[in-house]
C-alpha cells in the first residue's frame, strides 16, 4: 500500500509540466515545436538557454520535493525501506512528467525529473557521478541524448553496488526490489529517447547549444 501511495504522490507533482506552463505563457503548445517534447532541450530549443534551464530546474525541482514529502511523512514508520520508497515516488512522478492524463499522456522524457530524484538521496558519489558522466559526455560528444542515457546506465551500476555495500542500510529483497524499479526506469528512459538512438546510430542527432552564446 505505502508503494502505491508513493507512486500516486510522484505522479501528482509529476502532473506539473513546466515547459508546457512556459510554452502557454509565451502564448503556445511546446508540444507543437521542434521534437514535441515538454522538457528541456526542446525549450532550449524552442525559446532559448534561458528558459530552457528554467524548465530543467522546474522539472528538477518538483521530483525533489516529491521525494522530500515523502521522507518526511515515512521517514520514521518505513525507515527500513525509505530509499525504495523514495525510488517508487520518483518513478511516479517520473511518470507523471512523461504521461500527464490531462495533457493526452504526452509529456517529457523524465530526465530531469530523474535528476531531481538524485539530488533527494544527498548522496554526494551519486551525485557528483552523475553531473560528471553527463556533462563529460556532452562535452566530448555535444549530444544530450546520450549524456542522458549514460547517466541512466551508471545510475543502475552505482545502485545495485552501493545496495550490495550497504549504503543504503536494507533487507536483500528490498535491494532486489529497488534493483529491478531502477532497471524498469532505465528501460523507460531508453524508451522515451528512441527516436534519439535512432538518430544517434544514423548520425543525425542534433547536438547541444548548452555552450554555445546566444
Amino acid at each position: 500500500m505505502i508503494r502505491i501511495l508513493c507512486i500516486l504522490i510522484g505522479y501528482v507533482f509529476g502532473l506539473f509540466q513546466t515547459a508546457f506552463i512556459i510554452g502557454k505563457l509565451h502564448g503556445f503548445d511546446i508540444r507543437d515545436y521542434g521534437s514535441g517534447n515538454s522538457g528541456t532541450t526542446n525549450m532550449m530549443r524552442t525559446l532559448g538557454r534561458k528558459w530552457g534551464l528554467v524548465t530543467f530546474a522546474g522539472d528538477c525541482l518538483k521530483c525533489l520535493a516529491a521525494c522530500l514529502l515523502v521522507r518526511a511523512l515515512f521517514g520514521k514508520t518505513h525507515e527500513d525501506i525509505l530509499m525504495l520508497i523514495v525510488m517508487y515516488t520518483a518513478a511516479g512522478c517520473i511518470l507523471g512528467h512523461n504521461f500527464p492524463f490531462y495533457l493526452n499522456f504526452r509529456g517529457g522524457k523524465g530526465i530531469a525529473a530523474t535528476a531531481g530524484f538524485v539530488f533527494s538521496l544527498g548522496n554526494m558519489w551519486l551525485i557528483g557521478l552523475g553531473l560528471f558522466t553527463f556533462f563529460g559526455t556532452l562535452v566530448l560528444t555535444g549530444y544530450v541524448s546520450l549524456g542522458s542515457l549514460m547517466v541512466y546506465a551508471g545510475l543502475v551500476i552505482e545502485i545495485i553496488v552501493m545496495g550490495r555495500m550497504g549504503v543504503f542500510n536494507m533487507s536483500r529483497p528490498h535491494l532486489v526490489e529497488m534493483d529491478i524499479l531502477i532497471i524498469l526506469l532505465a528501460l523507460l528512459a531508453v524508451w522515451m529517447h528512441r527516436e534519439n538512438i535512432k538518430r544517434l546510430l544514423s548520425g543525425t542527432e542534433r547536438r547541444s547549444t548548452l555552450f554555445r552564446k546566444g
